[in-house]
């Protein structure tokens, strides 16, 4: 049964360490694509040369290179070496995905999908073999009723993580309508029409918003 664990890791230790050792008030999130060989960084916080400089004097990263920027956030193309403590990687070794992941004030949480639980059991001691204590902040499984406690339907629920594993959601977008109507084997308008569907029914559901308040809500004009 796949489950989803939501786990909390200290930088210091992993090939980001010395990131936050260098400057604290450094921000990191994962890109949902990655960049060529490494992991797509969008890094944050402090100027842009305080963030080069940091990543030139890291030792346990091997390879840095600017691919974009967004206003004051920069994304990088970076590799590690190879006797640096990956997490991102570790994940994969262990059959999950990395949902999400971000840092601040040098700690990581990372959001990860894997098989069952016992995959999540191995990712701990996978973490505490290399000295990177894991904190499981939260740990559910995915099942027809969470979907239903969502208000989703199993096809909506499929669409959505489709989206999200083939980076429909990021800005700008890795993959259109198009490719991903094509990847789900639908038809652009029933891609379409799914997604404005789960759209409607997570806001709906998370909003706790009924019928009645949708009905009576003022269209904005603005």
């Amino acid at each position: 049964m796949t489950s989803i664990a939501d786990i909390e890791i200290q930088a210091d230790g992993t090939g980001t360490g010395e990131l936050f050792e260098a400057v604290p008030a450094l921000t990191c999130e994962m890109e949902r694509v990655i960049a060529s060989s490494g992991h797509g960084l969008w890094l944050s916080g402090p100027s842009q040369s305080a963030v080069e400089d940091a990543l030139d004097d890291a030792s346990a990263i091997e390879m840095h290179t600017q691919i974009s920027s967004d206003e004051d956030r920069w994304l990088y193309d970076i590799e590690f070496e190879s006797d640096a403590v990956d997490p991102f990687e570790l994940v994969l070794e262990e059959g999950g995905t990395v949902l999400s992941a971000s840092a601040t004030n040098g700690t990581w949480l990372l959001s990860v999908r894997v098989v069952d639980r016992e995959c999540v059991s191995s990712l701990y001691d996978r973490f505490d073999d290399a000295n990177v204590t894991p904190t499981i902040v939260r740990l559910f499984d995915l099942t027809a009723e969470t979907n239903s406690q969502c208000g989703l339907t199993a096809r909506q629920y499929e669409t959505l993580v489709a989206a999200i594993d083939h980076g429909y959601f990021e800005i700008p977008r890795e993959v259109s309508m198009q490719e991903l109507s094509d990847e789900l084997n639908i038809s652009h308008q029933a891609l379409s029409e799914r997604l404005r569907r789960a759209y409607r029914a997570l806001v709906t559901s998370e909003l706790n918003v009924t019928d009645e308040e949708t009905a009576a809500s003022p269209v904005p004009t603005n």
